[in-house]
């Protein structure tokens, strides 16, 4: 069988993925997925090979040309699970070129894996347009395309694990071809006009989008309440490819004339000669799809926002669903809905070693348009359960089908008895705080961790969340120097969740979580003592000896580790993470992006760090902080009305 143009995703179990008269492929491999980039390939284009499997197997993918010559070759497995490889060749000859995976325990009933993938000698048109969809539909969601949306998601983002990566907009990662496998896979230059700066709850969405509209496969969305009344929000609209326009907010209606001055006349004081028309009615509601990616993604964007990752977990008209605490469900892909109102996607699972424990990594959106990589633990993936904050947790996007012509959401029965899937779990439900974050402790490092070595991790990814911090409250200097004015602050809880400058530049919900990671790293001690069952203790030592020292190790680290932000002359200045953290009070106000660069990283009055502070918020504005500490104070997000 050959991958050639139209034919995007080959996925068969691994006893029948074998050329006639060669043996079979190892068992332990699953189903396996292969998929080439770009769509059509061509002589002039990178050739691009991913293949995916759901089970662990070692070996070497390698892509032989149409001479019978080796010109690329991998060994590096990614993933877990899935598991994939990628290998590529720039410019490769016409002809037919073979992708295959040799697996190294070689031998009975463990044999190559080949496909065959027909290069062009000229460049072939696109896939076309429909008239019916935003883009013409040429797959299906199922679990061999959920494995190459993961892979794909994972390689986007991939960084070595000392690595903090940042990037101004997403747009940048998806134009870099070093990344993005997909990238000019449809062959019309499509990555240079799209711009991508989605907010946390507007990138999984859009990640989703690309990835559909790459691979020709069904998308849709919905526009969901926010909750309130101590009720989850809900999701009454739901629209597709086939009708996206009817999401997208009318026009506005045209502006009355103005009324002329009155003027004086004969029989006395007249205003406009003729009666003023009558305002056009609205502009009729358009339906249909939208007219390409881009115009889509906007109303995508005008239509979703945190609401729409928190709705109830039971709740089957939305466009996720839970899924169980597992290493096989929580992939690259998956997205985790905070109870306040944040969102973010995962996009690696390091497993557990001897010498580390295991790592989920993360990456979420700012309003000003940054993507950020996070690591997964209490402080970046809040969690508490109470119905008006709807269901938080861990969720994958429900599958889009076509059914007799029309797009809709597989239900959750659908999807649980659906072997494609077969992962809807209302479990998460059932945990309290404490247990949600020793089921996740569980998950990623199911044997027992070195005390010292995971307290180690608590404090890495504390200095993280302050380095993420730097960028955004730099934003805000930014902000002010641009001369454009002052943010305007919003009342009560709308402070978390507004639009605007103060969306852009403010940080009341990133503050908040830093001080709960603040009190997760000071705390840690006790966790430990608390559940020593769940660490590798040593066997000489008492509980008490064991917090003992590691209250020591924690002072050691808090003093060694450092970080710098610049101040609002552009200076540079640094601070120790023991420093950050005596200042947790000062944080709780420190969020107004109407203030200096130095209050909002707590410098003490009059001293040499504030010395460069030039601006204040205004009084008002403090005022409403004060009365607002005390959320802060409390760590707890005040719901909405």
């Amino acid at each position: 069988m050959s991958l050639i143009a139209g034919v995007f995703l080959l996925a068969i179990p691994a006893a029948d993925a074998r050329d006639e008269g060669s043996p079979a492929p190892c068992d332990a491999a699953g189903e396996i997925a292969f998929l080439p980039s770009p769509w059509a390939p061509w002589k002039d284009a990178p050739l691009r090979v991913m293949l995916v499997t759901e089970k662990p197997l070692a070996g070497e993918l390698s892509l032989t040309g149409p001479d019978g010559s080796v010109a690329a070759t991998s060994r590096e497995r990614h993933g877990g699970p899935p598991y994939f490889w990628f290998a590529e060749v720039k410019r490769p000859a016409a002809g037919a070129w073979h992708a295959t995976l040799t697996p190294e325990q070689a031998g009975a009933g463990c044999g190559p894996i080949t496909r065959e993938i027909k290069v062009r000698p000229d460049k072939p048109a696109g896939p076309g347009s429909s008239a019916t969809t935003t883009w013409p539909l040429r797959d299906t969601w199922n679990r061999a395309t959920e494995d190459l949306f993961s892979a794909w998601i994972e390689k986007l983002f991939d960084d070595p694990l000392d690595a903090e990566p940042s990037w101004p907009a997403l747009h940048e990662v998806v134009r870099d071809p070093s990344r993005n496998f997909l990238f000019n896979h449809l062959g019309l230059n499509e990555d240079a006009k799209i711009f991508l700066r989605p907010d946390c709850a507007d990138l999984p969405y859009t990640l989703r989008a690309y990835f559909a509209y790459k691979m020709g496969l069904p998308y849709g969305f919905s526009k969901c309440s926010r909750g309130g009344g101590g009720k989850a929000p809900s999701c009454p609209q739901w629209f597709s490819l086939h009708n996206a326009e009817e999401a997208r907010p009318p026009p506005p209606l045209p502006a009355m004339p103005p009324i002329p001055p009155a003027a004086s006349g004969y029989f006395g004081f007249s205003s406009a000669p003729a009666p003023l028309a009558p305002p056009a009615p609205p502009a009729p509601k358009r339906t249909g799809p939208a007219p390409s990616f881009a115009e889509l993604l906007q109303i995508v964007w005008d239509s979703v926002h945190s609401g729409s990752g928190r709705t109830a977990l039971a709740d089957n008209n939305t466009d996720y669903y839970p899924v169980p605490l597992s290493a096989d469900t929580l992939r690259p892909g998956t997205v985790y809905a905070d109870p306040y109102g944040h969102m973010l996607m995962i996009v690696r699972r390091v497993a557990q070693t001897q010498d580390a424990a295991g790592i989920i990594l993360a990456v979420d959106g700012q309003p000003d348009g940054t993507v950020a990589r996070k690591r997964f633990w209490r402080g970046n993936f809040l969690f508490a359960q109470a119905p008006a904050l709807g269901g938080p947790g861990f969720k994958r996007f429900r599958p889009v089908v076509i059914a007799n012509g029309a797009m809709r959401r597989l239900n959750n029965g659908e999807i649980a008895k659906n072997p494609q899937y077969a992962d809807f779990s209302l479990d998460q439900s059932q945990l309290g705080i404490e247990d949600f974050y020793d089921r996740m402790d569980d998950v990623m490092s199911p044997s027992p961790l070195d005390p010292t070595r995971a307290m180690k991790e608590a404090i890495t990814s504390l200095e993280e969340q302050v380095k993420v911090r730097v960028t955004s409250v730099e934003n805000g200097r930014k902000f002010q120097n641009s001369k454009r004015g002052e943010a305007t602050m919003p009342d009560g809880p709308a402070i978390f969740e507004t639009s605007g400058a103060w969306e852009d530049f403010s940080t009341p919900s990133r503050d908040l979580r830093l001080l709960i990671a603040i009190d997760v790293v000071l705390g840690f001690p006790d966790r430990i003592a608390r559940r020593p069952e769940r660490y590798a203790m040593p066997k000489d030592k008492s509980v008490a000896e064991v917090k003992a020292e590691l209250q020591k190790v924690l002072a050691s680290e808090l003093v060694t580790r450092k970080f710098s932000y610049p101040r609002s002359d552009g200076s540079m200045w640094t601070l120790t993470l023991r420093e950050a953290v005596d200042r947790a009070s000062d944080l709780e106000m420190a969020y107004n992006p109407n203030d200096c660069i130095e209050r909002r990283w707590g410098a003490p009055a009059k001293s040499d760090e504030a010395s460069t502070c030039k601006r204040y918020a205004p009084a008002a504005q403090r005022e409403k902080m004060s009365k607002y500490r005390a959320w802060f104070h409390e760590r707890r997000r005040p719901p909405r009305a």
